[in-house]
């Protein structure tokens, strides 16, 4: 099932409220994102309708197996993305934003390319001087 990149942005906060908070509800992800409760009390019913999240008696999210995969598959997509473009000599915010949005829908094959080419050279930043 293709999931749309408003899904992976929910997953990705999910993963990252979870990780610094430990456990999540739906107004830390509205405060997270500054998007509306009922956008949230949406996206949260659809992920959870579509096996990506669960949601026990007192509201506290969790994901399943599946959402955690997506969820660590668009993390992952971010970080690397916002290292190469801050190694290139971007602004670190501009190149958070940048990576937010190319994390969506760059191809498995381009992404795995990079991470290759960032592999071989680890230490490589165009502006540091010999």
């Amino acid at each position: 099932m293709h999931m749309q990149e408003s899904g992976e942005m929910y997953l990705e906060t999910i993963l990252i409220l979870s990780r610094t908070k430990g456990q999540v509800r739906s107004i830390d992800i509205v405060d997270y994102m500054s998007f509306s409760k009922p956008s949230v009390s949406r996206a949260v019913g659809l992920l959870k309708s579509g096996g990506y999240i669960l949601v026990d008696p007192e509201g506290y999210i969790t994901l399943t197996d599946a959402g955690r995969e997506v969820a660590e598959k668009i993390y992952e997509r971010h970080t690397t993305l916002t290292e190469l473009l801050t190694r290139l000599g971007v602004d670190p915010d501009v190149a958070a934003e940048d990576a937010c949005r190319m994390e969506h829908t760059i191809s498995d094959e381009s992404f795995e390319a990079l991470k290759r080419h960032m592999n071989q050279f680890p230490n490589a930043n165009p502006d540091s001087t010999h």
